[in-house]
C-alpha cells in the first residue's frame, strides 16, 4: 500500500494546513517529554517516596519493590509498544496517543494519592507505575508514526531529532526534579505531570487529526499473547537476575531467573512462528527485508545496550564516591548527581536537531555511524579518569557522550521511519521502541552485574579489613563483609549512607570517633574505590564494544533512503532499493513497495 491508496473502506486522509506539522510536533514533544521525566524522576526521588510510604527498601524482602518501582514503567512500555503501534494502524494513531494522554494522567493522580503504608503501599504504587506505563506506550508508540505522517521527508530528520532531544533531555529534566520535589513532598514527584498530562490530552483532542492511513485488519491475539508472555519472562528474569540469590552474590543461577530467561526465549521463539503463520501479524517480520528497516533497529538494539544502563553507574559513581569525597552528605548525593550529569544533556541539546537536520539532506548513515564512534570514543575516555576525577575533565567528556548520542538517535530514527510504508508506520515505531526499550532494560543487567563482580572480587576483604581496624568485633565485620555487593550498590544509588545501613545498631556499641569516621564521608568511597574502579572498566569496555558494533550496523544501512508522496522507493545506489524511483514489487506477503530484496 503506497501513500497515494487507501485500503477499501479506510477514510480518506484530512487534508491539513501547512502549519499543522508543527502542531504535531510541539504536541507530540510534550507527550515525549513528560513521559521520559517520569521514567527518571524516580530514580532520584525514590528514597523519599519510601520514606513517605514507612518502609525500608534495603530491608530482605524489600528490594523487589525497589527493582519494580524503577524498572516496571520501562519493562511495561517494551512489552507494549509494537501491539499498540499495530493498533493505531488500525484504528488510527492520533486516536490512541489521545487515549495514551489521558490514561497516562489518570494514573499519575492515582500515584499520588496512597493514604496507607507499608508493603501494602509499595504494591500499590508498583501497580499503579505499570498502569502508568500503559500510557506511555501508547504515546511512544504512536508518536513518531504522527510526526512522520505530518512531515515531508526532507523535514522529518529534523522533526524527530526535536523530539528525540525531548526525550533525552526528559530523562535528566527528571533526575533533577526528583531530587528538588521529593524533599518538599514525596507525591509532588507524581503530581508534576498532572497539568501538562491535563492540557496535552485536551490539546490533542482539538489538534491532532490522523493524517496517515488506516489498515483495516484483525487483532493478532496469539501474537500479543505469546509476545508479552514472553518478553515479560525475560525482563523479570533480567531483573530478578542481579539480586543475589542463596550463597551467591548474584541470582543467575537462580532456577526461577533461568527458568524465567529460557521460557521467555523459547515463547519468543513460538512468538516468531505464529508470525508467519497467521493473516495479520502485530509483529510485521517483512519489514526486515527492508534495509534500512533492518540495520537502523540492529543498531538501535546494540547502542541502547551499551548506553542504556550507564546513567545507573555513572549515579553509583556520583553518589557512592565523588560526591561524599568532594563534601556532600550521602543524604543530598541524589539531587547532586542529577546536576552534575547535565553536561549529557547539552551535548545531546546540541547534536540532536542539527544532525536531525543535516540527515534530512545527506542521509542518515553518515551522522548516526559517526555518533556511535563517538559514543564509543567517550566510553575509552571515561576510562581513563581516575575514580576521584577533576569534574571538568568528567563535564567535557559527557558533552562529547551527548554530542555522540544526538549524532545518533534523530538520524537513526529518522532512517527507519522513512523506511517503512505509510500503513505501516505505526507498528514499525513500535517494533523500534521494544528493540530499544527491552536493550536498555538488558543493558541495566549488565553493567550492575559486571559492577559487582568486580566488586565481589575484593571489597568483601577491603570492607571486613577497614571495619576491624575501627573497632568492628571481628565475628560482625565478618557478617557484614560476606553480605552481597549489591546491597552497598543499592545504598549508595538511594542517597543512604551505607555503611551506616550495612552496621545499624552495632554503630551504637562503638566510640563514638570510630562510629563518625566509619560513617564519614571518606571510609567507604576510600574503601570502595578500587573494587569498583576493575567493574567499572569491565561495563566500559562493554559500552565501548557495543557503540562500535551499532556503528557498523549504522553503516550497513545504506544511502539516503525513503518512499516519496506517491509511494515510490527514493534511495542511493546501495540502499537496496532503486534508485530510479520505481517502487519495487511486493513478494511473499510484503506489504507493496517494500524492497522484497533488499540486502
Amino acid at each position: 500500500m503506497t501513500e497515494a491508496t487507501t485500503a477499501p473502506g479506510t477514510p480518506a486522509r484530512k487534508p491539513v494546513s501547512d502549519r499543522y506539522k508543527w502542531i504535531a510536533l510541539s504536541n507530540t514533544t510534550i507527550g515525549v517529554l513528560m513521559a521520559t521525566i517520569n521514567s527518571s524522576i524516580l530514580l532520584i526521588a525514590l528514597p523519599d517516596v519510601f520514606r513517605g510510604i514507612k518502609i525500608d527498601p534495603l530491608a530482605p524482602g524489600n528490594t523487589s519493590y525497589l527493582l519494580w518501582l524503577i524498572l516496571g514503567f520501562l519493562i511495561t512500555t517494551a512489552v507494549l509498544v509494537v501491539s499498540l503501534g499495530r493498533i493505531g494502524d488500525i484504528y488510527g494513531r492520533v486516536r490512541m496517543y489521545n487515549l495514551g494522554f489521558a490514561v497516562f494522567t489518570l494514573f499519575s493522580i492515582l500515584l499520588s494519592v496512597v493514604w496507607f503504608t507499608g508493603p501494602a503501599a509499595a504494591l500499590y504504587l508498583i501497580i499503579m507505575r505499570i498502569l502508568q506505563g500503559v500510557g506511555g506506550a501508547f504515546l511512544f508508540a504512536n508518536s513518531s508514526a504522527i510526526l512522520t505522517d505530518a512531515f515531508p521527508e526532507d523535514q522529518r530528520g529534523l522533526a524527530l531529532g526535536i523530539n528525540g532531544v525531548a526525550a533525552i533531555a526528559g530523562s535528566f529534566i527528571g533526575l533533577v526534579l526528583g531530587g528538588l520535589l521529593g524533599p518538599i513532598e514525596w507525591r509532588l514527584v507524581f503530581l508534576v505531570s498532572v497539568p501538562f498530562g491535563l492540557f496535552g490530552t485536551i490539546w490533542a483532542y482539538l489538534k491532532l487529526v490522523d493524517t496517515g492511513i488506516r489498515t483495516p485488519s484483525t487483532i493478532d491475539w496469539w501474537g500479543n499473547l505469546t509476545f508479552a508472555i514472553g518478553l515479560v519472562s525475560v525482563m523479570v528474569g533480567l531483573t530478578y537476575g542481579i539480586e543475589p540469590y542463596g550463597g551467591h552474590t548474584m541470582g543467575w543461577t537462580n532456577p526461577g531467573v533461568l527458568a524465567a530467561l529460557i521460557g521467555g526465549v523459547l515463547t519468543l521463539v513460538v512468538f516468531c512462528v505464529i508470525e508467519t503463520k497467521v493473516a495479520n501479524p502485530m509483529f510485521r517480520l517483512p519489514l526486515f527485508r527492508i534495509r534500512a528497516f533492518t540495520a537502523g533497529n540492529i543498531a538501535s538494539l546494540v547502542g541502547s545496550m551499551g548506553r542504556g544502563g550507564l546513567q545507573f553507574i555513572l549515579i553509583i559513581w556520583l553518589q557512592g564516591i565523588w560526591l561524599p569525597l568532594h563534601g556532600y552528605s550521602f543524604v543530598n548525593t541524589p539531587l547532586w548527581a542529577g546536576i552534575y550529569l547535565l553536561p549529557l544533556t547539552a551535548g545531546f541539546l546540541i547534536a540532536g536537531p542539527v544532525s536531525g537536520y543535516l540527515s534530512d539532506h545527506y542521509g542518515a548513515r553518515p551522522f548516526a555511524t559517526g555518533g556511535m564512534i563517538v559514543a564509543a570514543v567517550s566510553f575509552f575516555l571515561l576510562q581513563t579518569l581516575p575514580v576521584d576525577f577533576g569534574y571538568w575533565e568528567f563535564a567535557g567528556i559527557l558533552v562529547v557522550f551527548g554530542i555522540g548520542s544526538g549524532l545518533f538517535a534523530s538520524p537513526n530514527r529518522a532512517g527507519v521511519m522513512n523506511s517503512l510504508p505509510p500503513n505501516q508506520r505505526g507498528a514499525g515505531a513500535g517494533m523500534m521502541a521494544t528493540f530499544q526499550n527491552s536493550a536498555t532494560v538488558l543493558s541495566i543487567g549488565i553493567f550492575f552485574t559486571l559492577i559487582i563482580l568486580g566488586l565481589s572480587g575484593t571489597l568483601p576483604a577491603s570492607l571486613y579489613h577497614g571495619l576491624v581496624t575501627h573497632g568492628v568485633p571481628a565475628a560482625d565485620a565478618r557478617k557484614v563483609a560476606d553480605l552481597p555487593p549489591v546491597a552497598s550498590l543499592f545504598a549508595a544509588f538511594l542517597g543512604y549512607n551505607p555503611i551506616q545501613t550495612l552496621l545499624g545498631p552495632l554503630l551504637a556499641h562503638l566510640p563514638a570517633s570510630q562510629s563518625a569516621y566509619l560513617t564519614g564521608r571518606s571510609f567507604f568511597p576510600s574503601l570502595i574505590s578500587p573494587a569498583f574502579a576493575k567493574g567499572l572498566g569491565a561495563a566500559l569496555d562493554f559500552g565501548a564494544i557495543a557503540s562500535l558494533v551499532a556503528a557498523v550496523a549504522s553503516w550497513l544501512r545504506g544511502g539516503k533512503y525513503h518512499y516519496n508522496a506517491a509511494g515510490d522507493v527514493v534511495a542511493d545506489d546501495d540502499s537496496g532499493a532503486k534508485a530510479d524511483g520505481g517502487a519495487v514489487p511486493a513478494r511473499s506477503g510484503v506489504p507493496a513497495g517494500v524492497p522484497g530484496a533488499a540486502r
